[in-house]
């Protein structure tokens, strides 16, 4: 079964590598129960363009089908993906590369498994735009909850189409939470930025013209490096950690505004709280150790929305998953990359007067990914 388009498929696979590592029961939403495709256009839309989410043929999409749907092309997508990853991980080992099919062919990158940091996956793909003047930069930062992904999962057609535009491309890995937890991730993203502008003369690139991109984990990442106050530090010896750490744009997919899992609780539902990824993240052992006070600070900083200030930049969200409440039948990890996250980024954006796109695979016929570079376009300009 092939339920999407290319395009909608690959938002909604990177926006929900995330929220299938572990999915097991939720609390009841009684009131999402009663929502239908006779009563929401949202679900007449899904119901229009993925007939097979109607399990039981009645002609009426409910709340309860939708996310059962999600949940099973979840599941599918999840098994792929271990495969995938066991897949790379045995090849590495045994001192091989990956298997083609761990990921899209891509085209050779210009320079490849760079080196930006110490840890082993402080490395970067990095693809020359073809100009002979300075060209902007897109940055793209993969999915997986912070524990699984890889740079491979920069799509063939996003650096074609980056590089056709004029832009060069890098594609970063980062310290897993398994490893180091949050924030970890987000340093390492600041330090690939840096590294990159550091080189910007020797690669070519234009450093006050750099965006960033990404799905789910990657897309918090974005939304932090665009938001966040500027890490540069100009006294330091190290001349990376002089560059500066703001964007010029940014966009993301199934992005997650905040990672407050109590503020989450609050806006989604248990079942996001009970994603299997907020122990990892915060480094504690239970959901339940999650109330715990003293990790409040820690909360703030990684949550996007509250580092935005009216002197940060454009921001352009792709979404997929339903832009329904929560149903009983929602498992553990569902709603993690809900368009309320979209909605309430959007609102404190436009509070500051700054722009805030938004696009939502169900809801619009538009590429998504044609839109994204578009976005690029407008804000990155041309080399």
């Amino acid at each position: 079964m092939t339920p999407l388009n290319s395009s909608a498929e690959t938002c909604l696979q990177l926006g929900a590598a995330a929220a299938a590592l572990l999915l097991l029961t939720a609390a009841p939403r009684a009131a999402a129960e009663e929502l239908t495709s006779r009563t929401n256009n949202h679900l007449q839309r899904w119901l229009e363009k993925f007939p097979a989410a109607d399990e039981n043929k009645d002609g009426v999409l409910t709340a309860v089908e939708v996310w059962a749907y999600q949940d099973s092309i979840v599941r599918q997508r999840s098994a792929a993906r271990r495969e995938r990853e066991q897949a790379v991980t045995k090849a590495k080992a045994a001192g091989l590369p990956p298997p083609a099919d761990a990921a899209p062919p891509h085209p050779p990158p210009t320079r490849g498994e760079v080196r930006y940091g110490p840890h082993e996956r402080n490395v970067l793909d990095f693809w020359a735009a073809p100009s002979a003047r300075p060209a902007p930069l897109v940055i793209y930062i993969h999915g997986g909850a912070w524990r699984i992904g890889d740079k491979r999962e920069v799509t063939p057609t996003l650096i074609a189409r980056c590089r056709a535009a004029g832009f060069s491309v890098a594609s970063i890995n980062y310290r897993y939470t398994t490893t180091a937890p949050l924030p970890a991730p987000h340093h390492d993203g600041a330090r690939a930025l840096q590294f990159l502008r550091a080189h910007a003369a020797e690669w070519n690139l234009d450093s006050r013209r750099v965006a960033a991109c990404g799905g789910s984990a990657g897309a918090g990442i974005t939304l932090w490096l665009a938001f966040h106050d500027d890490l540069a530090a100009p006294s330091s010896p190290d001349p990376i950690a002089r560059q500066s750490t703001r964007l010029s744009c940014g966009a993301t997919i199934g992005g997650q505004s905040t990672y407050d899992p109590n503020v989450i609780r609050a806006w989604i539902g248990e079942p996001a709280f009970r994603h299997s990824l907020f122990p990892f993240a915060y480094g504690v052992k239970s959901h339940d150790q999650l109330s715990d006070p003293r990790l409040q600070p820690l909360y703030d900083e990684v949550a996007a929305i509250k580092h935005v200030t009216p002197d940060d930049p454009p921001i352009f969200q792709i979404y997929s998953e339903s832009d329904v409440p929560l149903t009983p039948n929602a498992k553990n990890g569902q709603g993690m990359h809900h368009p309320i996250f979209g909605r309430k980024l959007q609102a404190a954006m436009e509070a500051h007067g700054l722009e805030c796109g938004y696009l939502h695979t169900i809801d619009s016929p538009a590429d998504p990914e044609e839109e994204m570079v578009a976005f690029f376009r407008r804000h990155l300009g041309a080399p």
